[in-house]
């Protein structure tokens, strides 16, 4: 065959030449075909290779706005001077110069307009792009067409179907360069938008295969794509050079950054590895410490005892050791502190008794003055205001996390109120849906389409809801956020349903026949939560994804109870809608409130038996926290009236049934208990003038807290005058001065120690503590100047009723005279002859110190076991609809908050020093702030950052492209020109030249920004600001610069507080790294983040509150006691054993640390002051002086004398009727943090003050004080009382 009829063969034979010249290649020279013929048929081979299938463009497509192509198999034409700037553009790889092309310049158009979508998200990866470019020029242009390209079906001219030969190699490294890439604007990965499916499930093959499918709307006829890297059917594949994504490209072009790259990242970052449980052979170090303490104490301990008690048996006691020993205290000089003390303890006993006599002879006076002084300061009640808002109550306008609120309020709005719901179904409706194309998936019973049905009514009758606000109609239109407003005003709705357009008739779309469905709702589904931005499936329906509202709904929001990214298996829908929120337009916000308050009252009325809804709206904790409060007021009354009734009877000492009526101090102690609550009124009232808001937590605790002490004050000074008896000569006036002088130093020291403690509490940042502080300081110190003004003026007059024998209550009414006989009540006798003896005999104080010292050591073993947080569950009321929310929250939801890093004013994003340290592209710092966060994304698990931050500069620079028909205006009024606009006069924003390419500076970038943040993504541009950046840039007035501005990304899914305070510290880490690589501060910011700080410092407020409040205790005690420095540590030693082990009982009984708990165990510090400082003032005020006895009798005698019975029965026993009373509230708060604490905190206290507190004392008691021995001697001499000193 000679090579001219060579020439003149079809194509068909040309492609059996081609394969045999390839064979011919490797056969030996022997072979039947000669040299001649080989060489022709090279030749021929490189005429073939210039072939053409296809030149320009002829009849319409299917595929709106698209044409075919036009058959031609001829050679390849010039390309014209007109399109060698749009070849460049569009593949700038393939510099062809005057050679030519296969493809026309209205080709080139078209090429241009179908890559518009790939462009916009996929140019910000140099590399990616390029190799795509490369995929599509070759396909349309190349000249060499005919090696791998072959037309299957033409109808007259027009191409119809070709089969593409492309390289496996080609293909998988395109893919490789392309799959890192992000689509900022959306948090995932570009190719979740560009390949019909995720980007997980997303690969080489099915990537090519989806671009050239007609059903992406893009490609106007079907491009079949053969994948090989050896010849096939005498076809050669496409198999181009391509650029690795972390390679530099020969125009200058950099390498893709790290987000974009995997490649270009260093080390995949590895999370600190969590420090190991400390142990000590296994078992946890601080029990196996505290253990090896304990019975080390307990050796020593038992071990001193045993050398005592040998000592004392060899010792030869003299029976003149008293005689002695007197003879002996009044031989030694007083020191100077112990004189100083003496005459301090006398001032206060001279003082109290003359104020005591004035108030019970001028008792008129009295009252007169106390009523005006109390309704003058109750008055302010008037101007109470009480403050339910959580942000007051738990963060204060100085802590960090408000500032960044209410710097992100200002900036950027607050962030939007929610109403959702969290849906699930009882019924069981599984099925496994297979697609008409192939392929198995199970569907979840939620996904049913009956069901969706029912629920797409549900959510219509929620949207039509109407609320009445001042005879106002308030509709989810007038509130919701709609982000395209005023172009689309369609609500935000995070809903699957919306996948559907919210439509029935969309649900219900199919495409089939007879025999088949093609495609349903199923189909549809499972395309939109792969590309839920798509405008267009590329199933047979051909419906939208993107929600009504105009942005897309992500899976993982609208879905729940799913595993790993399998949508399909979902058991929960979540509907939210997002509420605006105003931050100073009360008339706006009340309106949101009133139509929220419409959705919980439509909700709790709507019944589905298919359905089991859980809700909850923006109002919805706020309410049932008023509603519980409310509901408790009855409780409370309750323990306070128990509390009440044991008092008005206790008070009484009665003798005998018929003086029962005489006797009785019913109407005393109902003065003592409406003194009590007006010291709490006349606090509330003072702090009112003030301006002070009032908390629930003020409200609830401090009237209990107030009466735990002004009822064991009142318990003090009755019942001591009824023990007591009167001198001879001694007026009534003067026996209860004298009464006061000696008891009212002890009420003295327990209340301003009390008072101070609280004060300075008061220190503390956190809100609710340092309100109950201030009001709880007031009043405790207001109830003790009404005690000994007031209450005793009182007793005055109840003693004289009582002298004269007349009635309590009917005080009119007189008894007649009869013969009556004193005796002591039955829990005096108790503790005089039983409690006090046992308590302190040989045998018994050692076995109570072991028994108290080991619940210390328990207590230090479990203090740092302690939870840290408040289940927010426990704050409302057993029977609230919230709870089953907050339950399904827990179980269903897949994503947390969202977090936004914060990039303060003053960053000059017009340089490109500002836009290196944010941005996460080519060219961007590794350290920069989109970086980080990325960085962060990779170890979630550690970080709690769930993904890559949306970046609207990295947008606004795909945005603003000359390549990307994005960026236009009008070159006749320079007005923005939308993608989607068709008008000659809309040209692109910057030149198609090297220094337009690359990012706006300077004025450019201020000229065309605010053009991207009010531009709507469209078919023709997806990259649009207006929808999801026009909130997150805050320009400044007329446009002049950038000021501040975040970058969103979201947590991953937190559902326990420790999660959420975790999330916290590990975004505020973050955030302070990057200020650091910036040089500029950025701050985390989320709207939980204002609840949860508390816990990052609670411990270490804790100690310190504790700490300054013993602190106060041990120098007033200490003062107050006559400087008796050791009766002020044993106190303080005591109350600080009394909190430690209060953390005990919160391990034992699961109560968590936190500002609640924080506020009880302040409480608690001040209460205990109460059980000890009584006794140990007794002791120091003792003047008993036998050596070996005289500690034991000293504490017989506080025990004996009064206070241990009043500490029992004024504070123990009142508390604990009125403390089980509250085990009965419906509220969880209550029950835990009220009834558990303050019951820990009675029986410790009591436990303590009454058992360990003497044994202490008996044991290291402050010895003797001198100066009082000789002062009582002097006072007592030569009267009945010397007597009585020396029993």
């Amino acid at each position: 065959m000679t090579g001219e009829e060579w020439r003149e063969t079809n194509v068909a034979t040309l492609c059996v030449c081609v394969r045999e010249v390839r064979i011919c290649s490797h056969v030996p020279m022997n072979s039947h075909y000669s040299q001649t013929q080989m060489q022709e048929c090279i030749n021929v081979y490189h005429v073939a290779a210039h072939h053409c299938v296809w030149y320009g463009e002829c009849g319409n497509s299917p595929v709106p706005g698209k044409k075919y192509n036009c058959n031609y198999t001829g050679p390849p034409k010039p390309l014209p001077p007109d399109g060698y700037l749009l070849l460049t553009e569009l593949c700038p790889g393939y510099d062809y110069g005057n050679k030519s092309l296969c493809c026309n310049v209205d080709q080139l158009r078209t090429l241009k307009g179908s890559l518009q979508l790939p462009l916009q998200f996929l140019s910000r990866c140099p590399a990616c792009f390029y190799n795509l470019m490369n995929l599509f020029c070759e396909l349309t242009c190349s000249p060499h067409q005919s090696q791998f390209m072959n037309v299957t079906n033409i109808t007259g001219k027009d191409v119809m179907a070709v089969q593409y030969y492309i390289g496996q190699t080609f293909s998988n490294a395109m893919y490789n360069a392309c799959k890192d890439v992000q689509a900022p604007s959306s948090n995932v990965k570009a190719l979740s938008l560009l390949c019909g499916k995720t980007a997980e499930a997303c690969n080489a093959t099915n990537w090519i295969q989806f671009m050239f499918n007609t059903e992406n709307k893009q490609t106007p006829f079907p491009i079949d794509p053969k994948f090989t890297d050896v010849p096939l059917a005498g076809y050669t594949p496409m198999n181009n050079n391509t650029y690795a994504c972390n390679e530099s490209l020969e125009d200058g072009s950099g390498p893709c950054s790290c987000q974009d790259c995997a490649k270009s990242c260093g080390p995949k970052p590895v999370p600190p590895l969590l420090p190991p449980p400390w142990t000590i052979l296994g078992i946890d170090a601080m029990a196996v410490i505290m253990w090896i303490s304990y019975m080390a104490f307990l050796l020593i301990f038992f071990g001193v005892l045993l050398g005592v008690w040998c000592y004392r048996k060899r010792a030869i006691t003299s029976e003149y050791g008293p005689i002695l020993d007197s003879i002996s205290y009044l031989s030694v000089n007083a020191s100077c502190c112990e004189t100083l003390g003496e005459r301090f303890e006398n001032g206060l006993r001279m003082l109290f008794s003359s104020w005591g006599s004035f108030c019970v002879r001028h008792p008129f006076l009295i009252l007169f003055c106390c009523l005006v002084l109390v309704g003058a300061s109750a008055g302010g009640l008037a101007y109470m205001r009480i403050t339910t808002d959580p942000v007051e109550l738990w963060s204060s306008p100085k802590s960090q996390a408000r500032q960044e609120k209410d710097y992100f309020d200002k900036h950027f709005g607050p962030f939007f109120r929610t109403v959702q719901l969290i849906i699930t179904t009882p019924l069981e409706l599984n099925e496994t849906y297979n697609p008409y194309f192939g392929g198995s998936f199970p569907f979840g019973s939620v996904l049913n389409k009956e069901l969706l049905h029912q629920v797409l009514d549900l959510q219509l009758e929620i949207e039509g809801l109407v609320a009445s606000y001042n005879q106002e109609s308030v509709t989810l239109k007038d509130i919701c956020l709609a982000p395209l407003a005023p172009y689309n005003d369609n609500c935000t709705i995070l809903s699957v349903l919306n996948y559907f357009q919210n439509s029935h008739a969309t649900l219900d779309h199919l495409m089939g026949d007879e025999f088949f469905i093609w495609a349903d709702y199923h189909d549809h589904f499972l395309y939109c939560v792969s590309a839920p931005a798509s405008l267009n499936d590329t199933t047979m329906l051909h419906d939208p994804c993107l929600g009504t509202f105009g942005g897309p709904v992500f899976p993982w929001l609208a879905l729940g109870g799913y595993d790993d990214t399998n949508y399909n298996n979902a058991t929960a829908l979540v509907i939210t809608f997002p509420i605006n929120n105003y931050l100073n337009d009360t008339v706006r916000l009340e309106k949101a409130r009133a139509w929220e308050n419409e959705f919980i009252k439509f909700m709790k009325n709507f019944s589905n038996p298919n359905l089991t809804i859980a809700f909850s709206a923006e109002r919805s904790i706020e309410d049932e926290i008023n509603r519980e409060s409310n509901s408790d007021i009855s409780t409370v009354v309750l323990s306070y009236g128990i509390m009440f009734i044991y008092i008005s009877l206790a008070l009484g000492h009665i003798h005998s049934f018929r003086r029962v009526l005489v006797d009785s101090k019913i109407s005393l102690g109902i003065a003592g208990i409406l003194i009590v609550l007006s010291s709490v009124a006349c606090s509330l009232g003072i702090f009112s003038y003030c301006g002070v808001p009032l908390t629930l937590i003020v409200i609830e605790v401090i009237p209990f807290l107030v009466l735990a002490v002004g009822v064991d004050n009142i318990f003090i000074i009755v019942q001591t005058y009824q023990r007591d008896e009167r001198m001879p000569q001694e007026e009534l006036h003067q026996q209860i001065g004298r009464i006061l002088g000696d008891i009212a130093p002890s009420l003295f020291l327990s209340s301003f120690s009390e008072t101070v403690a609280f004060f300075l509490g008061a220190l503390t940042s956190m809100p609710a503590v340092r309100t109950f502080s201030m009001f709880a300081g007031l009043a405790v110190f207001i109830d003790f100047l009404l005690q000994i003004s007031c209450f005793v003026s009182l007793l005055g007059l109840d003693a004289k009723r009582q002298e004269r024998n007349r009635l309590d209550i009917c005080c009119c009414v007189t008894l007649p005279e009869g013969q009556e006989i004193k005796t002591d009540g039955f829990l005096f006798q108790f503790f005089k002859k039983v409690f006090a003896p046992f308590i302190l005999t040989e045998w018994v104080r050692p076995v109570i110190v072991a028994v108290f010292v080991g619940m210390l050591s328990f207590s230090i073993a479990v203090v740092n076991k302690v939870e840290i947080g408040l289940d927010q569950k426990l704050s409302m009321p057993d029977d609230s609809y919230v709870l089953q929310y907050f339950k399904n929250m827990s179980e269903y939801l897949h994503t947390g908050a969202p977090v936004y890093f914060v990039v303060e004013e003053g960053l000059n994003y017009s340089s490109p020093e500002g836009q290196n340290a944010v941005c996460g592209g080519v060219g961007c710092n590794n350290n920069s702030l989109v970086q980080q966060v990325y960085t962060a994304s990779l170890i979630s698990n550690y970080t709690s950052i769930a993904s890559t931050p949306s970046s609207w500069l990295d947008d606004y620079f795909d945005w603003v492209k000359p390549q990307s028909t994005c960026c236009r205006y009008y070159n006749t009024t320079g007005a923005f020109c939308n993608a989607s606009v068709v008008n000659s006069s809309c040209v692109s924003c910057r030149p198609m030249t090297p220094s337009g390419k690359k990012r706006p500076e300077g004025e450019d970038f201020m000229h065309f920004l605010p053009m991207f943040l009010s531009d709507n993504p469209n078919l023709k541009c997806g990259k649009g600001g207006h929808a999801a950046y026009a909130a997150a840039v805050d320009l400044y007035p007329n446009n002049t610069g950038v000021g501040a501005t975040y970058f969103m990304t979201y947590h991953t899914i937190l559902k326990e507080s420790p999660d959420y305070v975790e999330a916290l510290k590990m975004a505020r880490i973050l955030a302070k790294n990057i200020s650091e690589s910036m040089d500029h501060k950025v701050f985390a910011y989320s709207v939980f983040y204002v609840f949860y700080e508390q816990y990052l410092t609670i411990m270490n407020d804790t100690i310190l509150n504790l700490c300054v409040s013993l602190a106060a205790i041990f120098v007033v005690t200490t003062v107050l006691l006559g400087f008796e420095l050791w009766a002020g540590v044993l106190v303080s030693i005591t109350i600080a054993m009394i909190l430690v082990n209060m953390f005990g009982v919160m391990w034992l009984w699961d109560i968590s640390l936190n500002a609640v708990s924080l506020v009880n165990l302040v409480m608690s510090c001040g209460i205990s002051v109460e059980f000890c400082s009584h006794i140990v003032r007794a002791f120091t005020v003792s003047v008993k002086n036998n050596r070996v006895e005289g500690r034991r009798i000293m504490i017989s005698f506080g025990l004996k004398n009064n206070f241990g019975t009043l500490v029992f029965s004024g504070i123990t026993l009142t508390k604990f009727g009125g403390i089980l009373i509250l085990a009965l509230s419906k509220s969880q708060i209550f029950q835990v943090f009220y009834f558990r604490m303050y019951l820990a905190i009675v029986l410790l206290g009591a436990a303590h003050g009454l058992i360990f507190l003497p044994v202490l004392l008996s044991y290291i008691g402050p010895s003797v004080n001198k100066a009082k021995v000789f002062a009582a001697k002097k006072s007592w001499s030569g009267t009945e009382r010397e007597r009585l000193l020396n029993y």
